[in-house]
């Protein structure tokens, strides 16, 4: 088994719905990068997530959901879009918030569970999680996750850890 066969058949997809997404950005020349637990997963040792976190030049967002409207339902809240499909349980989040999009310009191809695909650099995506398990907004669930991503980063590149603020610091030492 592949690994882009692994995500799908952990995802139940009944057809490759990242591809369809990979596809149609690259079809519209659309610029992006993942951010999320995936783009970790480009850094330090994979781990299995049904999210897909992605930023996509601001200015061509509502080109990607044009693009892939047959395939998703497409649902717009206050700092992202999000795809889902009734065939797979990948669930897609173009990240909205203009703090992502310096971002993209330095990303880098990385492969992901099998799937080249354009990813955050490491600092990058290190300050993407540090903003997440910063938001006291989102569910405490969320936010364990998002400081077991900063955790695997660190462990991985422990010259990471001087860009920890205090606070995630602490859980560390």
């Amino acid at each position: 088994m592949t690994k882009k066969e692994f995500l799908n058949s952990v995802s139940n997809g009944k057809i490759d719905v990242l591809q369809i997404l990979l596809d149609a950005m690259s079809s519209k020349g659309v610029d992006y990068c993942a951010i999320g637990g995936l783009a970790v997963n480009a850094y330090a040792e994979p781990v299995v997530s049904l999210d897909l976190d992605i930023v996509v030049t601001a200015d061509k967002i509502e080109t990607v959901c044009r693009e892939v409207q047959q395939h998703f339902n497409i649902q717009r809240f206050a700092h992202s879009i999000n795809l889902s499909t009734a065939i797979s349980d990948l669930r897609i989040q173009l990240q909205t918030d203009p703090r992502y999009q310096a971002f993209i310009s330095r990303g880098q191809i990385h492969d992901v569970l099998g799937y080249e695909m354009k990813v955050a650099e490491l600092e990058d995506v290190l300050q993407g999680k540090i903003w997440a398990y910063s938001d006291e907004q989102r569910r405490m669930s969320k936010r364990q996750k998002d400081l077991a991503d900063i955790l695997r980063l660190v462990e991985t590149y422990p010259e990471l850890m001087d860009r920890l603020p205090a606070k995630i610091r602490h859980f560390i030492d």
